[in-house]
């Protein structure tokens, strides 16, 4: 993962906690300075405008959780199935263990400018092509059986994506027992059958309160 300056993360923080409760508009970068414990000069010494905080914010979170993503993917051997499992598994925790970065990345990607716009979709595709890969290399292998595999990947996605609206670490579902019902999910809908049994060893073995970032469907 990239890491960031104290002044930069008590910014990142502080900016999130604002963008969710008050949404980018009504968001001040007055408010967040005080929030972050800066003077506005030293705010601006960071970033010079809302639209610039915003892009940091946004990126750092799509950093965070590109790299974790890496890294569950180099432990996860060569066999399409397996990545997926990986892949899965660290963005079923993503979403369930950090919803506010979760939700903004979705709900303010909006207000970026087109030229951001664009950048961060160049760069968020980065995400979505790993789902990709192993999809369509999943079905050339024979393994996933799905005759749809772009539907396959955004319907993968679109339900990972979702547990950060209802997911509440205080509620009935354990994290391993979600990560295993989303993989399970995940399997079915590309239609495969693993050549072994998934055992509880398999689970919570990848990203675990790691910060990170969703990814949107493309």
């Amino acid at each position: 993962m990239r890491t960031q300056p104290p002044g930069h993360i008590a910014i990142l923080d502080a900016a999130r906690a604002e963008f969710s409760e008050r949404g980018y508009a009504a968001a001040t970068i007055r408010t967040i300075a005080q929030r972050a414990g800066l003077s506005l000069s030293a705010m601006y010494y960071y970033y010079k405008s809302k639209q610039e905080l915003l892009v940091a914010l946004l990126n750092d979170g799509l950093d965070a959780y590109v790299d974790a993503c890496a890294h569950a993917l180099d432990t996860a051997g060569d066999d399409p199935g397996e990545q997926l499992e990986a892949l899965i598994e660290a963005t079923v925790r993503f979403r369930a263990t950090h919803p506010t970065k979760s939700s903004i990345g979705m709900t303010e990607r909006r207000n970026l400018d087109p030229e951001h716009q664009r950048l961060y979709r160049e760069h968020e595709i980065q995400a979505t092509d790993r789902f990709r890969r192993i999809i369509d290399r999943g079905v050339q292998e024979g393994l996933f059986l799905t005759p749809y595999p772009d539907d396959a990947r955004r319907t993968i996605i679109a339900t990972c994506n979702a547990i950060a609206e209802w997911y509440r670490p205080d509620g009935q579902v354990a994290m391993n027992d979600l990560v295993e019902r989303y993989v399970s999910l995940a399997f079915t809908i590309v239609e495969y059958r693993p050549r072994r049994t998934r055992s509880a060893g398999n689970r919570g073995r990848s990203c675990n309160d790691r910060n990170g970032y969703g990814v949107a469907e493309g």
